[in-house]
């Protein structure tokens, strides 16, 4: 159960990536009090896990009534893993999330509320988290083994909101050249895994 939740929590911790999301925060809320910036982390931290719990629950299910076999999901969530982690290692990832954050600042009017979009979604339960989820729940089987991905997913959304909350000195703390160095080392992790996705799951397509 340890090496499963070592596992999981590596996995969710790249993919949902709170080093990353933490200056982008950090940005969107330059100017605005205190209580307003905790309001903001506490809430998209919290819709964030409702989101990743009810796919990771109700995943499979959902695959099942679409006729998606879990070899098939397996390998279109390893490819779709192995893409971000292309973007994290040569940076594409922080630019997209930078420009849709600039977007943001730059009409302020339409976008107060920061805590569902962009921050719930897309950065914290995105396209790669979501996958993720459900592919720890698929490879996990009882009980207790789910128990042990979601304590890996809480724990992780703890951090994130640990991130957020402390966004402006753990910024000041790490700088930019010490987080786009950890994003690389956490994108060929990432990688890695990816590519295990995938052949596990043509493993189990020609078994």
């Amino acid at each position: 159960m340890i090496a499963l939740f070592l596992s999981a929590f590596v996995t969710f911790f790249v993919v949902i990536d709170p080093p990353g999301c933490a200056p982008i925060f950090a940005g969107l809320t330059r100017g605005t009090d205190m209580a307003h910036r905790r309001a903001m982390a506490i809430r998209s931290t919290l819709v964030a896990g409702c989101i990743l719990l009810a796919f990771a629950l109700l995943g499979q299910p959902l695959l099942e009534t679409l006729g998606i076999s879990l070899a098939a999901f397996r390998i279109a969530g390893g490819i779709m893993l192995f893409l971000i982690a292309l973007e994290m290692v040569f940076e594409k990832r922080q630019q997209r999330r930078e420009h849709r954050a600039e977007d943001i600042v730059a009409h302020p009017e339409q976008y107060e509320d920061i805590s569902i979009f962009p921050m719930a979604m897309p950065m914290i339960a995105g396209p790669g988290s979501i996958a993720s989820a459900m592919l720890m729940m698929q490879r996990s089987h009882g009980w207790e083994a789910h128990g042990v991905v979601l304590a890996a997913l809480a724990l992780n959304l703890l951090i994130m909101m640990g991130a957020l909350l402390a966004a402006g000195p753990l910024m000041k703390l790490l700088g930019y050249k010490v987080e786009a160095v950890i994003t690389r080392l956490l994108g060929v992790l990432l990688a890695a895994l990816a590519a295990q996705f995938v052949v596990d799951g043509i493993r189990a397509s020609f078994a």
